[in-house]
């Protein structure tokens, strides 16, 4: 049976789970993303999770028809949905899309949300998003005890591209956790440098050889 809009369109409106999980999914095989924008925006309001996650996580390639509506939907999942994963897919795609306007909306549920999946997605986003604000929020998201949060804290310093951010990395260039080390020595790649180089000439003695090789790419 072939995809088409008007049969997404009635799978989406079916008391069924199982056929509106399967027509959210065809939204993504339909070639006019002007009705596949349309139709998704039925679907992140369906009253399953599963539904809307997987709705909400299609706007960061249709979200760009319309900003404006995007802007509004996904700062309403952000704040209202219930399931942390349907928030932490918004706060994705808004970063996804670069709307700088909801960086605020970002920065205050990263520190109202005790979901550490959210605050996770927020700090993971907001290297993408771009905006010079988030600098301070990334800097108090190096502080966290969540390793995975202080870990994509990291990644967005060095996509931020703010210079301020080489002398907060250099100390965890020595973290037992060869992980992280790996993320600083990606991150002083992309920041550059004199004092990110000389922890680079460091890093690419590192015992670990995935750490060692990203370090010798850009001294290379």
């Amino acid at each position: 049976m072939s995809v088409n809009p008007e049969s997404v369109k009635q799978m989406l409106s079916s008391e069924d789970l199982g056929d509106r999980l399967r027509a959210v999914n065809q939204i993504r095989a339909l070639e006019d993303t002007a009705i596949a924008f349309d139709l998704v925006q039925g679907a992140i309001n369906d009253p399953n999770a599963r539904v809307r996650y997987s709705a909400v996580s299609q706007m960061d390639t249709l979200g760009g028809q319309d900003l404006t509506t995007s802007l509004n939907v996904l700062r309403d999942r952000l704040h209202n949905d219930p399931e942390p994963d349907v928030q932490a897919a918004a706060a994705d795609c808004l970063g996804a899309l670069k709307l700088t306007e909801a960086f605020e909306d970002l920065q205050h549920l990263y520190h109202t949300t005790s979901e550490w999946l959210v605050k996770f997605s927020i700090i993971a986003t907001l290297g993408e998003l771009g905006d010079p604000r988030s600098f301070e929020l990334l800097k108090d998201a190096l502080a966290s005890d969540n390793d995975l949060v202080q870990t994509a804290a990291i990644s967005s310093l060095g996509d931020l591209g703010n210079m301020q951010a080489v002398p907060l990395l250099v100390p965890y260039a020595t973290n037992p956790d060869w992980q992280i080390r790996y993320r600083v020595a990606q991150a002083l790649c992309k920041l550059g440098g004199a004092e990110a180089h000389s922890t680079l000439e460091t890093l690419a003695n590192d015992e670990v050889a995935a750490v060692a090789q990203e370090a010798r790419n850009y001294l290379s």
